[in-house]
């Protein structure tokens, strides 16, 4: 707990939870290291972290950060984080923490028909990141008309051609309907659906029974935006292969919805 007695009255920044998408801007003009990504949001990890001057001010794109004078601890800059001796080094494909990055043309992308390469030159298929539901902003830029693809955290790991099959010119999102926040991930799809006019979407699922949960959030979160969106369901199962696909038209969905809802899914 923070002793009383070693706080003043001063200027602070504060953050509107339900304005901030979690896009990461704040982070990278925090030069103090005040402010950290937790759970797909922006937090003020330590106030004496924060001088209260408000750098980070003019990077946020969604207006959720102020000025706002409360009794917090006062700053102080030796408690400040250190920088690393070397520059942090950057993820694959050159895209840095969870700052959403569209990888569309970039030098990843692959060049030549995957088939005609080896094994040892084919490259990665992927167009944005982050790709965890959990850390993608819904306002990201690579989210607009994009033909998105929602795979359970699995489906990549048990299907070995994941890339060439299902992420050519596609957005990826990834999350596990078992150990995941189902209710977070539904308010945030339905977000991304309101938001973004989704071209076309891409269920994919492993056979366990757990990840029908995965199929039931994506629903949800359709019928709550009330976007119409065609969708594609495919089913892996765990030895790697496609047990079953099936397409549903723009309008299957809230129809069949509201007489039976769980039939469109669950046949």
């Amino acid at each position: 707990m923070t002793d009383k007695r070693n706080t003043v009255r001063r200027n602070i920044i504060k953050i509107d939870e339900e304005k901030c998408n979690g896009c990461g801007q704040c982070v990278l003009a925090c030069a103090e290291g005040a402010i950290q990504i937790i759970d797909g949001k922006a937090r003020l990890v330590k106030d004496s972290y924060c001088d209260g001057l408000g750098a980070c001010i003019g990077e946020c794109p969604t207006g959720a950060l102020q000025i706002e004078e409360r009794i917090a601890e006062p700053f102080d800059e030796s408690l400040q984080p250190q920088p690393p001796s070397q520059p942090e080094p950057l993820l694959a494909c050159g895209c840095p923490g969870t700052m959403a990055q569209s990888l569309k043309g970039s030098s990843c992308q692959q060049k030549k028909p995957v088939n005609s390469l080896p094994v040892e030159e084919r490259q990665s298929l992927l167009e944005n990141w982050p790709v965890q539901l959990m850390l993608v902003p819904t306002e990201a830029p690579y989210l607009k008309n994009a033909s998105l693809v929602i795979a359970a955290d699995c489906v990549p790991c048990a299907y070995p051609a994941f890339h060439e099959k299902f992420l050519a010119g596609k957005v990826l999102l990834i999350g596990c309907p078992k150990l995941d926040n189902a209710d977070l991930y539904e308010e945030k799809l339905a977000q991304i659906f309101r938001q973004n006019r989704i071209k076309e979407l891409d269920i994919i699922y492993m056979e366990v029974p757990c990840c029908r949960g995965l199929i039931r959030t994506v629903q949800n979160a359709l019928l709550q935006s009330g976007a119409k969106v065609p969708i594609k369901m495919t089913q892996i199962s765990i030895k790697g292969e496609i047990l079953k696909q099936e397409e549903l038209k723009a309008t299957s969905l809230i129809n069949n919805q509201m007489c039976c809802p769980s039939s469109v899914f669950f046949k």
